[in-house]
């Protein structure tokens, strides 16, 4: 009689549990590419068996999508506060996701790195996935992240959706030109320029009555 292998539940596991092994999936894709990150080094960091790393995730591909839906997350969990709903100005929640998402950065060792190179995923097993899941997320953050900002703000002619699409190719154009560069990544820097983006925008999307008077 053909038996089937249960696969096990990683969410069922103790929280030390997960982050120990996400953790180590972080690192290894973070400074590897998808394709030279090796499973075995991902199990012997998080102090498991390769055999019961993939006893909860079938294979390297399932690993990687459970990694990146794990650490967004984990941004979600240290992003939205009580604080965060409280905010219904588009630029002010903008800019405030961004300095906690940073914060978040600084407390995954190379989670930055993975989440550059997830973005520009170029593996063929995952980078039509990935491409849609970026999609998918920022379609579902519109929708429940910013539920309580004041849209009237906007000019009749503005959609919002397209001003955050906006922030989104200016932040993508920064990395890629960092990249290019083969420059160093510095969050601080970027979340320089981010402020002076919100600016940007914020002066042409709102109605003049919305704006801050110009210093005399």
């Amino acid at each position: 009689m053909k038996t089937t292998t249960r696969q096990g539940d990683f969410d069922s596991l103790p929280e030390e549990r997960r982050e120990a092994m996400m953790r180590a999936s972080v690192a290894a894709f973070g400074q590897h590419s998808y394709k030279d990150a090796s499973t075995e080094d991902i199990a012997r960091s998080a102090g498991i068996s390769k055999g019961l790393l993939f006893f909860y995730f079938r294979n390297k591909r399932t690993l990687y999508l459970r990694t990146v839906d794990y650490l967004m997350e984990q941004a979600v969990r240290w992003v939205v506060d009580d604080d965060f709903y409280a905010i219904d100005d588009f630029f002010e929640l903008m800019l405030y996701s961004g300095e906690r998402k940073l914060a978040t950065l600084k407390r995954w060792p190379w989670a930055l790195e993975f989440s550059i190179r997830a973005f520009y995923a170029d593996h063929a097993d995952i980078r039509d996935l990935m491409a849609g899941w970026t999609t998918r997320q920022v379609d579902a953050m519109f929708e429940r992240f910013f539920k309580n900002v004041d849209f009237s703000r906007f000019r009749d002619e503005v959609d919002p959706r397209e001003v955050l699409d906006m922030l989104i190719m200016l932040g993508d154009g920064y990395l890629h030109q960092r990249l290019s560069d083969r420059a160093p990544i510095d969050m601080d820097d970027f979340m320089a320029a981010y402020r002076t983006w919100c600016d940007i925008l914020r002066s042409w999307a709102y109605k003049p009555e919305h704006l801050a008077p110009s210093a005399s």
